[in-house]
């Protein structure tokens, strides 16, 4: 299960920078520990700062607010493949956020097989339906959508009722 950790960390002040500038981030990780690995991954790659050298002011999980709606998200990555590095844009539909980003991570898996570790997700966003590029994503956006019942069983009449039979049922 993924979770969405909000990080706050900087560098450890020192007498030439007593109030170092502080970083956040959004971090998509199974949990607080794997969330603070990519935190500092992610920060000595970006701003040179090493986990030696820094300190993490908080970690938070991020819930979602309406976890019971339906939504369309629209994910940036950036993944490195075999070949080279390569920028993506994606669209899922799901309740949560970080279901949306599950899905991408098993996509991911089975279409480019990328494992976790060599992806970085640029930016998640919650995308209205008209924004929608992606065909199986806006196949779902018709209002008058109907899905067929399978395997419908019928029921038989009170009065015809048996409670043993003399043969197992055809199912």
């Amino acid at each position: 299960m993924i979770h969405q950790y909000q990080i706050l960390g900087r560098r450890i002040p020192d007498e030439k920078d007593p109030s170092p500038q502080i970083y956040r981030m959004k971090i998509f990780a199974a949990n607080k520990v794997a969330a603070k690995s990519r935190f500092w991954y992610f920060l000595n790659k970006l701003k040179k700062i090493k986990k030696s050298r820094g300190q993490i002011l908080s970690i938070n999980e991020i819930f979602e607010k309406k976890p019971l709606k339906i939504k369309n998200f629209a994910i940036y990555l950036r993944y490195r493949s075999r070949t080279g590095v390569h920028n993506m844009y994606k669209e899922f539909r799901d309740l949560k956020m970080t279901g949306a980003v599950q899905q991408m991570y098993s996509e991911m898996a089975s279409r480019h097989r990328v494992p976790k570790g060599y992806i970085q997700i640029i930016d998640v966003k919650e995308i209205p339906p008209a924004k929608c590029r992606r065909a199986h994503v806006q196949q779902f956006h018709d209002s008058k959508i109907k899905f067929p019942m399978v395997n419908r069983t019928i029921k038989v009449p009170k009065n015809k009722r048996k409670l043993f039979h003399t043969r197992k049922p055809i199912i």
